[in-house]
């Protein structure tokens, strides 16, 4: 793991989770030209039907992948956390087919199109750590439809739980306590094709049998294994033991 430092620090590092980078490509990644701006809740980064010419990297908050139906009904379709780039497809994909939101105020910088993909061209490694990032996004997109389409209600949530303790726990952003969930019902709803009654039916339902404890909206895990047992939850989609050589 690199000792860099910057607003695109996080970035390297969470290309770094799946391939190596050396010095000089961390270097090319940190003299990348970018533009930091902070947004508040449900402010869209990306709209379905533009063609972006930015790739935005979230530096702090959370934000949402989301589609709707013609009717305006809402499915969430991945949930993103600091580190992570919003858009690497649009590097070569030139309209958006989705939306992308921020969930929380959020610092967000973009960085050129242009730039990171002349970049990711130039550096294999470079490239290959994108490319794997987002082979590893595809995965956790697999999984969500698995989640959405064949769990129940409690299996459907718990496992959504525990993917989001792993992930923020990648990234070094969870503690002892657990972790802040971000999301009202109503969007936990639209991620898990849930309403936001049955959503808090099922919230408590986990809390009562005492594998979840909550305080707010933080979440902490007093029976973790038996947690990851009800939600069918394995890693294996997150790649996190993806060769790294």
């Amino acid at each position: 793991m690199s000792s860099t430092s910057g607003p695109l620090s996080l970035l390297v590092r969470k290309l770094e989770t799946h391939a190596v980078l050396d010095a000089a490509d961390r270097s090319a990644l940190l003299a990348l030209p970018y533009t930091c701006r902070t947004y508040e809740a449900s402010s869209y980064l990306v709209r379905e039907g533009d063609a972006p010419a930015q790739c935005a990297v979230l530096l702090t908050g959370f934000a949402y992948r989301q589609k709707l139906t013609g009717s305006g009904m809402r499915q969430i379709v991945s949930m993103h956390i600091p580190g992570e780039a919003l858009d690497f497809q649009h590097l070569f994909l030139d309209v958006a087919d989705h939306n992308v939101q921020t969930l929380t105020r959020a610092d967000v910088a973009t960085i050129p199109r242009t730039a990171l993909r002349e970049l990711a061209q130039s550096r294999a490694s470079i490239g290959n750590a994108i490319f794997i990032n987002t082979l590893v996004e595809a995965s956790i997109f697999r999984e969500w439809i698995l989640n959405v389409g064949r769990r129940d209600a409690r299996s459907r949530l718990a496992h959504f739980l525990c993917e989001f303790a792993i992930r923020l726990d990648m990234q070094g952003l969870t503690g002892p306590e657990g972790y802040e969930l971000p999301m009202s019902q109503e969007q936990l709803g639209d991620a898990l094709g849930l309403t936001a009654v049955h959503v808090n039916r099922t919230i408590k339902s986990l809390e009562s049998d005492g594998l979840i404890s909550r305080n707010r909206r933080r979440i902490s895990f007093p029976r973790w294994d038996a947690l990851r047992e009800l939600a069918d939850f394995s890693t294996r989609y997150l790649h996190l033991s993806q060769q790294r050589g």
